[in-house]
C-alpha cells in the first residue's frame, strides 16, 4: 500500500501520509474560520459612562456605606465627611453679623425731637395765617413763625449730616452682606461633605472607606449604569454610507461554552472622523485601514459585562 510499510504483519502510516490528510484538513478550518468572520459585519467591546465621584471637601471621612456591586440612584446619600471646623466657623461668621447689626445708629430716633418741633411750629403757621386773613392777626408773627421754623430745619439738617458722619451706618450694609455671603460660602461646604452618587448606576470600584482623610479632588468610588450599555465598534467607508442614526441592529455577546447570545441594539452615535484601525479590533474587511467609530445601544439583562467583546450584525 503506498504511503504505508509493513511491521510485524501491520501497515504504519508514514509521515508523508501525515501530511496529505493534515493539509486539507487546515484548508477547511482556515476557511471556515474566514466564513466565521464574515458573518457579522464589525467587532467592539461593550462599554458605559463611567463617573468618578471626588472628594468635594476636606477632612474625615466619618462614613461611606457603599460596597462594590451595590446599585444607587441619583443624588443618593452614601456618606459623608467631618463638617466641625466648617459649623465652628458659621457660629462664627453668624456672631460677627450680629455685631455689625447691634453698632447700627438709629438717627431717625436722634432727630424726632427737632422733627416734632418743626410739625408744632407749621400748625402754628398755618392758624397764624388763617387769623391774618381774618384780621385777627400781624403780619409779623407769621414771617416769626416761617423764621423760626427755617431755622429749626437747618438744625435738623445739621444734625443729621453730623450722625451720618460720626457712625458706621454707611458701612455697616456693606459689612453684613459681606458676611452673609461668606456665611453662604461655608454653608455651601457643609453640604458638599455630604457624599452622594451623582447619577443611577452600580457601583465599579470602591477607593476610600470610613476614617481615612479625605483630600478636596481625592476619588472616593466610581460608578456606571450597566443597564443600558454600548457597543464600541469600528466600520469601513463602504459600511458608512448604507448606515444612519436610530437604525435598527444586531448585537451578538459571547455567551462562553453556551455560545453567542443576540441583542435588539440601536446606533445612537456614528464618528465624524476617520481613525487607524485600532490593534484590538477587526472590522469585515481586515484589509482597511481608516474606519469609523459608531456607538450602539444595547439593553443589558446582566449577562454582558464590560469589557467584553461584541460583533455587530446590519
Amino acid at each position: 500500500m503506498e504511503g504505508t510499510r509493513l511491521k510485524n504483519n501491520e501497515y504504519i502510516e508514514t509521515d508523508n501520509m501525515k501530511r496529505s490528510f493534515a493539509y486539507p484538513l487546515l484548508v477547511l478550518l482556515a476557511a471556515s474560520c474566514v466564513e466565521g468572520n464574515k458573518a457579522y459585519d464589525a467587532s467592539g467591546v461593550f462599554e458605559s459612562t463611567e463617573v468618578t465621584v471626588s472628594a468635594e471637601g476636606n477632612g474625615k471621612i466619618l462614613s461611606l456605606d457603599i460596597q462594590e456591586g451595590d446599585r444607587l440612584e441619583a443624588g443618593q446619600i452614601v456618606g459623608c465627611i467631618d463638617t466641625v471646623q466648617l459649623h465652628l466657623s458659621e457660629v462664627q461668621l453668624e456672631a460677627s453679623r450680629r455685631a455689625v447689626g447691634s453698632g447700627w445708629l438709629d438717627i431717625s430716633r436722634q432727630i424726632a425731637a427737632l422733627e416734632s418741633q418743626i410739625g408744632k411750629q407749621r400748625q402754628e403757621l398755618d392758624r397764624f395765617t388763617k387769623l391774618e386773613k381774618a384780621g385777627a392777626s400781624n403780619r409779623k408773627q407769621v414771617e416769626d413763625i416761617q423764621a423760626q421754623i427755617e431755622t429749626l430745619e437747618r438744625q435738623l439738617a445739621a444734625q443729621e449730616e453730623s450722625l451720618n458722619s460720626s457712625n458706621g451706618n454707611h458701612i455697616v450694609p456693606g459689612k453684613a452682606d459681606a458676611l452673609e455671603a461668606q456665611i453662604e460660602q461655608i454653608r455651601d461646604r457643609i453640604r458638599k461633605c455630604v457624599i452622594t452618587s451623582p447619577v443611577a448606576g452600580t457601583v465599579l470600584a470602591k477607593y476610600s472607606e470610613a476614617g481615612e482623610f479625605a483630600a478636596l479632588g481625592r476619588a472616593l468610588f466610581k460608578v456606571a449604569d450597566i443597564d443600558n450599555i454600548r457597543l464600541r465598534a469600528y466600520i469601513t467607508a463602504d459600511q458608512l454610507t448604507t448606515l444612519k442614526l436610530g437604525q435598527q441592529v444586531r448585537v451578538f455577546a459571547d455567551q462562553g461554552s453556551s455560545g453567542r447570545k443576540e441583542y435588539a441594539g440601536t446606533l445612537i452615535w456614528i464618528s465624524d472622523k476617520a481613525e487607524f484601525t485600532p490593534k484590538t479590533i477587526q472590522t469585515r474587511d481586515e484589509r482597511a485601514n481608516l474606519v469609523y467609530a459608531v456607538k450602539i445601544a444595547v439593553e443589558n439583562d446582566g449577562l454582558i459585562k464590560l469589557g467584553m467583546y461584541g460583533d455587530i450584525k446590519f
